[in-house]
């Protein structure tokens, strides 16, 4: 047998079908979820093009393939675009046949019983007692009665006739179902709108510093695709001081763990000022701008002086913490551009609780000051700051410099406890005059932010109706006395048996003192 051949139009149908049905759209849902990766894994242009840059000078061919299949452009290339629109089409080409058929089937009758309830999954036969009835057929109606009271009691929509009851529940089973998925829907669709139209930036705050609100203060600035920036909301926030604890009694893998972290802020908003405690997951909000604790460290405070003696940096420099070290170790750099003579740079450690290892190594064995100690190497020459190109403020790039050396010729290690000096050779000298504490903070204004909330809450409604409520239908039906109980369960549901049993022993027994729990297990 020849099979006829689909056509164009065809084909075109069978692609619709197919990218409307749930399972494609779940499909995209991960394939979406999975194309987002490498814009964590690397760097975007929209967020630091200076490391694109550097990433694309350091891997050469590699890099140049990476940038033309627009991965460090992820959330805007065409790629990552078709896969959100199909997203899109699948779920709305989902969501709208199967609304239309879920408003005809609630507005139709149960079906009529089957010819042969025998059948069923949960099935029970009876023979009635004729009670007081003057007739048979009249106890067979008094029979129906019952059986269509009780069914409503327990939630059944029914549907009466002669010789039986129809009865049918659980359609909130489907509305919950079409509920989540439109859900998610909303909630994709916030998630575009709020990419579009807010934005999100970072700032390292070290204490009593103040951030005021503007592009300039920010160390990133990521905007949406339509935000403006000379919109930014006008308000200032000043870090007064950062308190953290860490537990020293605990043993084991507990020791040193974080208890807790509270920075004191105060906020100065159309001219109201404010005090705020700034903690982990709870935010301070201001002018419709959420301000997030994202991270803490030190900023060792250094004075360097040059061969005349005069100060050419001072102040607390930001030293970024190890994340595998529990103890805060912490690396960060020293650029001196106005020193007389020539630039100098230094790369050094920080610890906070400075003691020695079984090997003689200087490690950190506990995050809190209590024996703070500066290490550094020193670099002369040109820090490469004139040549336009930017640079990390924690990273030194040293190809045109000179370490410096002491007199034995060795590279020279600079050893520091708070307060000491140590003088550098050809003249000039290094003081590690305290230690300052400094938060990173997330800022951003989401517009959509309450409609992301209820989208999940009707995402987590929507999903328990669809898991929780059994779609089932219930035939009743007698005749002469001869009663047939019958259920049939519309995907799956172990209660089905038993509720045609509980909804038999009500029948046979119609004492309502008996049955006044009747509808509980079905719920």
């Amino acid at each position: 047998m020849t099979q006829p051949q689909l056509g164009f139009f065809g084909m075109c149908r069978w692609a619709w079908t197919q990218l409307t049905t749930m399972r494609v759209a779940l499909i995209l849902l991960l394939v979406l979820a999975l194309a987002a990766i490498p814009g964590s894994l690397l760097p975007q242009r929209i967020q630091d093009p200076g490391r694109v840059n550097t990433f694309l000078e350091n891997n050469g061919a590699w890099g140049t393939f990476l940038d033309t299949i627009q991965m460090f452009d992820v959330y805007s290339s065409v790629w990552f675009s078709a896969i959100y629109l199909l997203l899109m089409i699948s779920l709305v080409g989902c969501i709208i046949p199967r609304t239309k058929q879920h408003w005809k089937a609630m507005r139709s009758a149960p079906p009529k019983a089957p010819r042969r309830l025998g059948r069923m999954p949960g099935y029970a036969a009876f023979t009635s007692a004729t009670g007081e009835a003057d007739s048979r057929e009249d106890a067979d109606q008094a029979f129906l009665d019952r059986a269509e009271a009780r069914l409503k009691k327990s939630g059944y929509r029914i549907n009466r006739r002669d010789d039986h009851v129809a009865a049918e529940r659980g359609y909130l089973r489907e509305t919950g179902n079409l509920v989540f998925h439109v859900a998610l829907l909303m909630a994709t669709l916030t998630m575009a709108i709020g990419s579009l139209f807010g934005y999100e930036g970072q700032r390292i705050l070290v204490e009593g510093e103040t951030f005021s609100n503007s592009l300039v203060s920010y160390d990133s600035f990521t905007p949406g695709s339509y935000y403006d920036a000379d919109n930014l909301p006008d308000f200032r926030l000043k870090l007064d001081s950062f308190s953290s604890s860490f537990d020293d009694q605990a043993a084991g893998n507990q020791f040193g763990q974080p208890r807790s972290f509270d920075a004191k802020v105060t906020t100065n908003s159309e001219g109201k000022t404010e005090s705020h405690t700034l903690e982990v997951n709870k935010p301070v909000r201001i002018n419709g701008v959420g301000v997030y604790l994202t991270g803490n460290g030190y900023a060792p405070e250094v004075t360097v002086r040059d061969a005349q003696g005069n100060v050419v940096q001072s102040g607390p420099q930001v030293f970024i913490p190890d994340g595998g070290d529990g103890g805060y170790t912490s690396e960060g750099v020293i650029k001196v551009p106005d020193s007389a003579g020539t630039q100098m740079g230094f790369v050094g450690v920080f610890l906070p609780t400075a003691t020695q290892n079984d090997k003689g190594e200087l490690v950190s064995s506990f995050a809190e000051l209590r024996n703070p100690y500066l290490v550094m190497s020193g670099y002369t020459g040109d820090l490469g700051l004139d040549d336009g190109v930017p640079q990390s403020v924690y990273s030194l790039d040293a190809d045109k410099m000179t370490e410096m050396t002491d007199d034995s010729g060795n590279p020279l290690i600079i050893q520091l406890a708070e307060g000491e000096t140590q003088d550098l050779p050809g003249g000039g000298s290094v003081t590690f005059d305290g230690v300052k504490k400094y938060i990173a903070v997330d800022i951003s204004q989401d517009p959509t932010q309450a409609l992301m909330l209820i989208s999940a809450i009707l995402v987590l409604a929507g999903l328990g109706l669809s898991l929780f409520i059994p779609r089932r239908r219930v035939w009743v039906r007698i005749k002469d006395g001869n009663a047939e109980v019958a259920a049939l369960a519309r995907g799956e549901d172990p209660m089905v048996e038993r509720a045609v049993s509980d909804l038999v022993k009500d029948l046979r027994d119609p004492d309502p003192a008996e049955g006044q729990d009747e509808g509980d297990d079905e719920r």
